[in-house]
């Protein structure tokens, strides 16, 4: 195919993607409205992060008046999987391309986008991964966007309300993968207990959330990566 051949057919794939993305970023902009951010700074934050775990925990952090590294350790923390996915669709690139392409398309990278990259056919060309990735973060960014500006105008009981929207997509995400894999339920309900147990356990209490939450992520990751790990050669079942 040529290249344009392969951007339309990266705005058709991306397409369902990016309406997905706009019901989903139309609540993290309920949570933004909340920690102060206008709807132009919205739309220039997700547009350059489209990331919902990590957006969500930046909001938050926000407007819980965290420190700068307390947020950048959140970003990092929660965005680290994107390292492992850059990795692998390295291999998808064709030999000839030039690094600074490789380079933009690790930024275009998101779980969605980089799963119909990784399973493009043959070789990912460039000019698929930019418009998918393209559409899918115009229709996120906006849809932050306009969560803000629904936010400014709807009565602060409807906002609350649909705030609690983004908690049902991450209840969605963990639940699936919890059901297969008893590993990932046990993790699951282990960080819950400690998220508790640290809310009333002296010296920790005082904490900022923030800080809580990035210590027991590196901990339950780290303990679960050593008492099961994930044997090569297993598709993912330890």
């Amino acid at each position: 195919m040529s290249t344009r051949q392969e951007a339309l057919r990266g705005f058709r794939d991306g397409f369902p993607i990016a309406l997905g993305y706009f019901a989903v970023a139309f609540s993290l902009g309920i949570i933004a409205k909340k920690a102060g951010l206008s709807a132009s700074l919205g739309f220039v934050s997700s547009f350059f992060t489209r990331a919902s775990a990590g957006e969500y925990g930046v909001y938050t952090l926000v407007a819980a008046s965290a420190t700068y590294v307390e947020i950048v350790a959140m970003s990092l923390v929660t965005n680290l999987r994107y390292l492992l996915m850059s990795a692998a669709l390295s291999q998808k690139i064709a030999p000839g391309v030039s690094f600074a392409k490789r380079i933009l398309m690790a930024c275009c990278i998101t779980d969605e986008v980089f799963g119909i990259s990784i399973g493009h056919e043959g070789y990912t060309p460039p000019s698929y991964t930019y418009s998918a990735a393209l559409i899918s973060t115009l229709f996120w960014a906006s849809g932050c966007a306009i969560g803000i500006t629904a936010g400014n105008i709807l009565p602060d009981n409807v906002v609350t309300a649909l705030s609690i929207s983004l908690y049902g997509m991450f209840i969605a995400i963990i639940i699936p993968p919890s059901k297969k894999d008893r590993n990932i339920l046990y993790a699951v309900l282990i960080s819950a207990a400690l998220s508790g147990l640290c809310t009333i356990t002296p010296i920790i209490n005082s904490w900022s959330s923030g800080t809580r939450t990035i210590v027991l992520t590196v901990f339950i990751s780290c303990l679960a990566a050593w008492i099961r790990p994930i044997k090569e050669g297993t598709n993912g079942e330890a």
